[in-house]
């Protein structure tokens, strides 16, 4: 008597010696074909994550946010700011819990490289609005109480009256 699962196992096993084997027999063209299909898009994405410090933005350190030359400018605006000896860059711009924080990380780290490899974004830098509903909830996390009893009746928007308060000109 055999097990299910097992059954697909050994097909699943046969399939990638297939893979392997036929391979092996590509042509030239082939061998060219598989390598750009296959091996080049996960080269490219690991050498340009090292390349470009990647792993720098998994941390808590404002100087990572200064790899690319054009935050330069909001990160000497961020040690002018009152905000520096309390917050970094990640107090004001992710969302509270690991998995947001990361996955908020992981777009605007995918959008900022399209950006700024490509060239094709608005200078001076503006912030999107997910961005702003990011930060706007973190004045609130920090200063919700001192503004509760000014704005009650209307939605806050602290980046409206507020917007360089963490990266002063």
């Amino acid at each position: 008597m055999h097990v299910l699962g097992l059954d697909y196992l050994k097909l699943f096993d046969l399939k990638i010696k297939n893979v392997f084997l036929s391979i092996s027999a590509l042509s030239t063209f082939g061998t060219v074909i598989w390598f750009f299909a296959i091996v080049a898009p996960p080269s490219f994405v690991v050498s340009t994550f090292i390349y470009s410090k990647g792993y720098s933005y998994l941390s808590d350190d404002p100087k990572a946010c200064v790899n690319c030359h054009v935050m330069q400018d909001h990160f000497y605006g961020f040690e002018k700011s009152s905000h520096h000896n309390v917050a970094n860059c990640n107090s004001c711009h992710t969302p509270d819990g690991f998995i947001k924080k990361y996955a908020s990380k992981a777009i605007n780290g995918w959008n900022h490289g399209v950006a700024f490899t490509t060239g094709n974004y608005p200078w001076p830098l503006k912030i999107t609005q997910y961005n702003k509903d990011i930060t706007n909830r973190a004045c609130l996390k920090c200063h919700g109480e001192l503004i509760g009893h000014k704005h009650s009746k209307v939605e806050t928007n602290c980046i409206h009256c507020h917007s360089e308060v963490g990266h002063m000109k």
